[in-house]
């Protein structure tokens, strides 16, 4: 019996890899024969650079880099693929929300400057492709700082360049790119993100992002314009032949799904897609006989881009059946049955508080997928 586990993580408990040995373990308690493909998942925020490198090989790599604050230094880690050309990043390792503590964060000052170090740190390194997840940022300044890294200027109306963060968009007047880095001319990026958001509007990076980056409303309401005025410059200083203001994604980590777009000629895509594609997923269910996939809360909001949703797409196209398990299981969650999953299951055993039910998660993963197994090898 072969048996593909395709989790994302369970947040604030266990990352995906562990969530796959978890899963084994109990698998194995109940089928000792079972041979496991473990292929742990994300949708392009934390854990993609270890979902890759699980997948396909490669080193985990180091880097000191510009923090979402200028002031700061960060170690960021980065993987490289084990066919040496390809890098995968994680932009919130170098601009995160996580690297700042909740009095420092301010996206009219943070800035993507690292996220362009990481790139100009692979590109060093021989990679000329770049797979790049873009959950989880501090920042709005629509991947302008990441851009400066990479040679981009960005100039105000004397001809100097502009500062850092979404409140320094305010004085933009001029794009140049003319002395970006060559080798991006020769180099595939590929965008991982999870939102459709544009990059301005009600909907837009500010609306719907800034709060929680630490933004009150008029400064979302500042920040909303300085990212106008940004598409407007760019759909005349780099000829654009797209709306950058509203195209879908673009207002993704503060506006970098639009910047990469614009700035390096990036392809956006839903982050669990291109994981899934990455991993070869599809290929490995081939001779499958169960796919166990799952994260922390399962809800109505699971079929809009999440793992489970893109990981039972897979299943049910290959003809196999999909079991999903969460920490928890809320309303809507089963709409997930329409998109191929043949049961949902919660690993909670008893009433406990949320502390207690995160420390017990790799348990209860585990006696989960021993009952699980146990059911479906009865005689």
């Amino acid at each position: 019996m072969k048996i593909i586990l395709a989790p994302d993580s369970f947040k604030e408990a266990l990352t995906a890899q562990e969530v796959c040995q978890a899963m084994a373990a109990g698998i194995h308690r109940a089928c000792p024969e079972a041979k496991i493909q473990a292929l742990p998942m994300a949708d392009g925020g934390e854990g993609t650079v270890q979902a890759l490198l699980a997948a396909r090989g490669g080193s985990l790599e180091r880097s000191w880099v510009t923090g979402p604050q200028a002031r700061q230094k960060v170690q960021a880690a980065w993987g490289r693929l084990a066919d040496g050309e390809t890098a995968v990043i994680e932009m919130a390792a170098a601009s995160g929300l996580e690297l700042l503590g909740r009095a420092e964060r301010n996206p009219w000052h943070t800035t993507t400057y690292g996220t362009g170090e990481l790139i100009q740190v692979a590109l060093d390194a021989g990679c000329r492709k770049i797979i790049l997840g873009i959950g989880g940022s501090a920042t709005n300044d629509a991947g302008v700082g990441m851009a400066m890294a990479l040679g981009g200027r960005f100039l105000d109306d004397q001809g100097q360049s502009i500062g850092w963060g979404g409140g320094a968009l305010a004085d933009l007047a001029q794009i140049d790119l003319s002395q970006l880095d060559p080798r991006l001319k020769h180099t595939e990026i590929l965008v991982a993100s999870d939102v459709t958001n544009p990059l301005v509007g009600d909907q837009g990076a500010a609306a719907i992002f800034g709060p929680q980056k630490g933004a009150d409303p008029a400064m979302v309401a500042a920040l909303d314009r300085h990212l106008n005025q940004l598409a407007v410059c760019a759909m005349r200083d780099l000829s654009l032949d797209w709306d950058m203001a509203h195209y879908p994604g673009g207002g993704a980590a503060g506006g970098l799904g639009a910047g990469l777009k614009a700035f390096l000629g990036a392809q956006i895509q839903s982050g669990i897609d291109l994981v899934i594609a990455e991993s070869q997923l599809a290929y490995h269910c081939q001779d499958a006989d169960y796919l166990l996939t799952g994260e922390g809360s399962l809800d109505g909001q699971s079929v809009f881009g999440k793992t489970p949703q893109g990981v039972a797409q897979i299943g049910r196209a290959a003809g196999v059946p999909v079991i999903a398990l969460a920490g928890r299981i809320g309303p809507g969650a089963q709409a997930l049955y329409d998109e191929g999953v043949q049961a949902l299951f919660a690993i909670g055993r008893e009433p406990s508080s949320l502390e207690t039910a995160l420390t017990e998660t790799g348990r209860n993963l585990e006696r989960t997928c021993e009952n699980i197994m146990r059911l479906l090898t009865m005689r």
